[in-house]
């Protein structure tokens, strides 16, 4: 994922990213470590507790529209979606079912 990206979708893409890891409404370690990853990889160190917070308490519905995705970035956040499911080893069929559902309102 390019840290080239605009900011604000560096950003919407770390709300849609922790969103899904609260899809099984538990965020397990190795999704947290994976957003952490993707903090520095996307150059939003200053943004870290931002961020974090969305680990603690997921971001409102209503910020995570995907039709809110930018058409141009659509496979990146989808290949992020995709990464963060599948960091725990561990893919819980809520989890699967949201995924599926993005990937269909995102295509």
């Amino acid at each position: 994922m390019p840290a080239s990206l605009p900011r604000e979708d560096r950003l919407r893409l770390m709300k849609f990213v922790c969103s899904f890891a609260w899809a099984d409404l538990e965020v397990q370690a190795q999704e947290r470590d994976f957003v952490g990853k993707m903090i520095e990889h996307l150059e939003l160190e200053d943004a870290r507790a931002q961020v974090e917070g969305w680990l603690r308490h997921p971001p409102p519905p209503e910020e995570v529209d995907p039709t809110d995705v930018p058409r141009e970035h659509r496979e990146l956040f989808l290949d992020a979606v995709r990464r963060l499911v599948a960091a725990d080893e561990r893919i819980d069929p809520k989890e699967a079912e949201t995924l599926a559902l993005f990937e269909q309102l995102l295509v």
